[in-house]
């Protein structure tokens, strides 16, 4: 019986009453119910007290992929089985044996893909390869044939698709996507096939001797490991963290070869991510950047030093110079209303009278944006609290006071620092850019008196 489509009480109660009666011929009555996790629960109660105590001569084999959904009250009456799937070698060896016997030939490399493409399963691997011939009938079944009827990809398009990654080539990866396409092949099989190869890669990686479970011809397994030397584990387990991410969103996608053009941008800029891996992606390419020499200091013809020219043999200033220099460009840049807002920064926060706000303000740093006044605060509770849209009203009290304090009304947005080093220069503590040009500038006084 077929639960999917028969699975009420009525048709439980129909197998009840036949159990009652003993077989006319045989010594054992089988009932095989198939995806018995699709009955309801009234079925399943129906069923309930047979399964508890079954006449001697009956056997009730109940079938599912979904265990987890069969009720404990039955499952503890059932003995159970888990079926494992079937290694590629076995669905290759019966399919090849089949072939002989229908006098089909067909090219062990086209077997194997098949019997990849079953994921374990016979009846799977006999249907796509039933599929493959039925297209090429009468002749020798290769594995470019099968690969054309499967809509799937060679393992070389995988190969260029990886090389152009690493090499942070978008322009190879968004052809590599466009062939596929004009091609005809299936997105969404393409993005598994290449997690699939990029899994490959990472066994080949991370252990020794793994060609058995890596499942490619000779041939390419002596170009995957040339590839294995390219890049590190990491980087690879950040590709099949992002396919696999892919691979959800392709099911409900309308637009596929656009969500894969942006999960391929996103492998080639590490820098668009700020999680750990692609942290760690980014500090492999300055590293790469660093041994082949593409930092070089240097500085424009145009630079003077006091009023002179810049010539052959001048002494060119240390970074440290330059970067203060910059800092006093910026701080005599800022505007005067934010100027004002910043001295008066410890006295505006004292009259806040929200403790949480005052809290979170004392983690704040002040910076700017264009001529906008940034409030800036660490990643974490505090973050969330000041860019919670239901808490304006705080945001509100500190606008007022602010205008209260200044005499002006000083727009100001809040920002949220998720990383530390980078949102140094990001977000520049404009605080102390003030005392700096207030010291250089050698002024004893407040500047607002």
């Amino acid at each position: 019986m077929d639960a999917a489509s028969n699975n009420s009480v009525d048709d439980v109660r129909q197998i009840v009453e036949e159990v009652s009666y003993s077989p006319a011929e045989g010594k054992y009555k089988v009932y095989i119910i198939d995806e018995v996790h699709m009955l309801s629960n009234s079925a399943f109660n129906a069923l309930l007290k047979t399964l508890e105590e079954p006449p001697s001569y009956v056997i009730f084999i109940l079938a599912t992929t979904e265990a987890n959904k069969i009720p404990i009250t039955v499952l503890s009456r059932c003995q159970r089985y888990d079926f494992k799937r079937i290694s590629i070698e076995t669905i290759a060896d019966r399919m090849r044996e089949l072939m002989e016997k229908e006098g089909v030939t067909v090219e062990d490399k086209a077997l194997r893909y098949v019997a990849r493409m079953a994921d374990g399963s016979m009846r799977d691997g006999l249907s796509l390869l039933d599929r493959c011939i039925s297209f090429n009938f009468g002749k020798t079944l290769t594995y470019d044939m099968a690969i054309d009827v499967l809509g799937s990809v060679d393992a070389v398009v995988f190969g260029k698709l990886f090389e152009a990654c690493i090499n942070r080539d978008v322009n190879g990866c968004l052809m590599v996507v466009h062939d596929v396409v004009m091609q005809g092949r299936e997105i969404s099989q393409f993005v598994s096939d290449y997690i699939w190869y990029v899994r490959s890669l990472l066994l080949l990686k991370c252990s020794d001797n793994i060609e058995d479970v890596v499942d490619v011809s000779s041939e390419n397994l002596a170009v995957m490991k040339q590839e294995t030397e390219l890049t590190d584990e990491n980087e690879l387990m950040r590709f099949i963290r992002i396919f696999s991410d892919l691979q959800g969103q392709l099911k409900y996608s309308t637009a596929k070869r656009v969500m894969v053009e942006m999960a391929l941008i996103r492998i080639c800029r590490p820098q668009m991510e700020t999680g750990n891996d692609a942290l760690l992606s980014r500090i492999r390419d300055l590293e790469k950047k660093l041994e082949s020499g593409q930092f070089v200091s240097s500085m424009p013809a145009s630079v003077t030093d006091q009023g002179r020219p810049a010539h052959e043999g001048a002494a060119v200033k240390s970074s440290e110079e330059a970067a203060k220099e910059k800092i006093e460009a910026l701080a005599k840049a800022l505007p005067d209303d934010i100027k004002q807002v910043v001295s008066r920064w410890g006295e505006i926060k004292s009259r806040v009278v929200s403790p949480l706000l005052k809290q979170y303000l004392q983690q704040a740093r002040l910076s700017i944006a264009g001529d906008e006044l940034v409030i800036a605060v660490p990643d974490g509770i505090a973050g969330d609290y000041l860019t919670d849209p239901n808490n304006k009203a705080a945001l509100d009290e500190l606008d007022r006071i602010m205008s209260d304090r200044t005499g002006k009304k000083v727009s100001f947005t809040v920002k949220v620092m998720r990383d530390s080093a980078a949102d140094e220069a990001v977000y520049p503590d404009i605080e102390k850019l003030i005392r700096m040009d207030v010291e250089e500038g050698g002024e004893d006084e407040d500047p607002l008196d």
